[in-house]
């Protein structure tokens, strides 16, 4: 099992020194759930939200978030981002509790000496914020889920796929 290492001797907090890591090629997709009343959906659909374009205003959010992820999350190294990727997948089909959803998807690339999972992340949960916040006048109850790495590409530990052992 490995180590944690954003622990220095004493037991306080530290950065990783990355910088003895060699750059490559790192990728890293996560994914996560909004779910909301079938109606909700259905104003996001159909463009009427009085904040404007739900989708188009969380894909530009989720892209600033993966950018800002150091601002927010303390010991990550800021990255030269080469790509943000912001997907959503549209899940009309209310569940047993009447709620249908949309999927926020976001791959972040970068070549570097440390991975983009965190970045990738915080796109998802910035994309799903900005979606409750342009909804929520019409559905205070919005319901984020399912936050988490789906796959990720690159490093010492090479690659990662959400449900394959290991």
């Amino acid at each position: 099992m490995a180590e944690f290492t954003h622990f220095n001797a004493a037991g306080r907090a530290r950065m990783v020194d990355v910088s003895e890591k060699p750059k490559t090629n790192r990728t890293a997709t996560a994914q996560g759930r909004v779910l909301m009343r079938p109606e909700t959906l259905e104003k996001i659909r159909r463009g009427n939200i009085a904040k404007g374009d739900v989708l188009a205003v969380a894909q530009t959010a989720g892209i600033m978030g993966a950018k800002r992820t150091p601002d927010l999350v303390p010991m990550c190294h800021p990255l030269l981002i080469t790509g943000v990727d912001i997907d959503f997948k549209e899940d009309p089909q209310p569940d047993r509790n009447g709620l249908c959803g949309i999927t926020v998807s976001a791959t972040v690339r970068t070549t570097g000496q440390t991975g983009v999972e965190m970045e990738a992340m915080t796109a998802v949960a910035v994309a799903a914020l900005t979606i409750y916040d342009m909804c929520k006048a019409v559905d205070r109850g919005m319901v984020f889920t399912d936050i988490c790495l789906v796959e990720k590409a690159g490093g010492k530990s090479g690659r990662y796929l959400r449900g394959e052992p290991g």
